[in-house]
């Protein structure tokens, strides 16, 4: 007996054919840019428009991809940082965590693991620990490279010195992950200590664009002091720094942290948010997040109908997988291990997508 097709699944983001077209939602969709006021609108009127911007999203998406979704091994490989940033759960600060330190081998381990199970892009996340220097991580990457030179290496490691980037790029480092975390100088002095500089944190996305990696930035959505006019401003800049890879999540307080008894950003916004970077960047990659799936059981599946088209299992060892909590609640089994990869490709093709086995590199994706 043959397969019925998957039906998308209801995630309430199926389209309403009695809307009326959004001049502005249609501005972006035939690829044109819009000021900041304009943003500022779309914002404000979210609620009326969330259906339209996720379905504009999707066709665009849908355009330079098909329906398909990239897998990326994630592998948090220390939880040990240098920084206090007010709203993490891995900052410096907290003596309550358990710290933990993967070896090379381990990392390398991993990265055979998710090899045979079909990844092609791996994700080396971890707090700015001085114990990985230039040295260290270039020989993680060059034998990362030697095992598998048909994957690309993705590091997030946070802010380091052009010499380090350089470095990093030169051992075959393809891609860096920055989240900016916002891009008012204001708010950003407020979600962090004095010892960290916004301007150095942009200087850093400057200078990974001009080494020639394909960069990531985002924004945390809802965090602690933000409006909706520095939602405008995060629009506009990644219009301007056209990024290759954008992630944005929902703000979740930790409770070691200053922000504990902040509410949580809103999982409908960050959709919405979603929708309107990907109608502004079409090839990006943009990855319907952990933080998503965490405040909304749904919420991966739904980012996928809002215009995301990555997903990052974890390839961390489970015993640690625990331990990397950013934030409270942070889903780190289940379909977010990758032994339940399989459950995860059923969940996927519920939104009428397909995970792929691809590195989905820039050159590949077209205009």
């Amino acid at each position: 007996m043959s397969e019925e097709p998957q039906k998308p699944l209801d995630t309430g983001m199926a389209p309403n054919p009695e809307m009326a077209p959004d001049p502005r939602l249609e501005r972006l969709y035939r690829g044109e840019k819009l000021q900041r006021e304009d943003y500022l609108e779309l914002i404000r009127s979210r609620d009326d428009l969330r259906k339209e911007a996720s379905i504009l999203a999707c066709r665009v998406r849908d355009r330079i991809y098909g329906r398909q979704v990239f897998v990326r091994g994630l592998i948090e490989f220390t939880n040990h940082c240098r920084n206090n940033c007010h709203y993490c759960g891995i900052r410096a600060d907290n003596k309550k965590l358990s710290r933990y330190r993967l070896a090379p081998a381990e990392i390398e381990d991993c990265t055979d693991a998710g090899y045979k199970l079909g990844f092609r892009t791996f994700v080396l996340q971890g707090g700015e620990d001085p114990y990985y220097t230039d040295e260290v991580l270039s020989g993680i990457v060059r034998e990362i490279k030697r095992r598998h030179p048909d994957c690309a290496v993705t590091l997030s490691v946070g802010e380091r010195s052009v010499e380090s980037y350089r470095k990093l790029r030169e051992a075959g480092t393809d891609r860096y992950l920055l989240r900016h975390e916002t891009v008012n100088k204001r708010h950003y002095e407020k979600l962090h200590p004095k010892a960290m500089s916004y301007d150095n944190r942009m200087r850093c996305l400057k200078e990974l664009k001009e080494l020639g990696y394909q960069v990531g930035a985002g924004f945390m959505v809802g965090s602690p002091g933000q409006t909706d006019d520095d939602l405008a401003d995060e629009l506009v800049f990644l219009g301007e720094l056209s990024p290759e890879m954008v992630g944005i999540g929902p703000f979740i307080p930790h409770k070691d942290t200053p922000y504990r008894d902040e509410p949580a950003g809103s999982a409908e916004l960050t959709l919405f948010l979603l929708s309107l970077i990907r109608l502004t960047l079409p090839t990006a990659l943009i990855p319907a997040t952990t933080a998503l799936g965490t405040i909304d059981p749904l919420g991966r599946e739904k980012g996928i109908e809002a215009g995301a088209n990555v997903l990052m299992p974890n390839l961390s060892p489970a015993e640690v997988r625990g331990k990397y909590m950013l934030y409270d609640n942070k889903i780190c089994t289940g379909d977010e291990a990758a032994q339940a990869i399989s459950r995860l490709k059923e969940r996927v093709r519920k939104t009428g997508c397909e995970i792929v086995e691809s590195r989905g590199d820039h050159k590949d994706w077209g205009e």
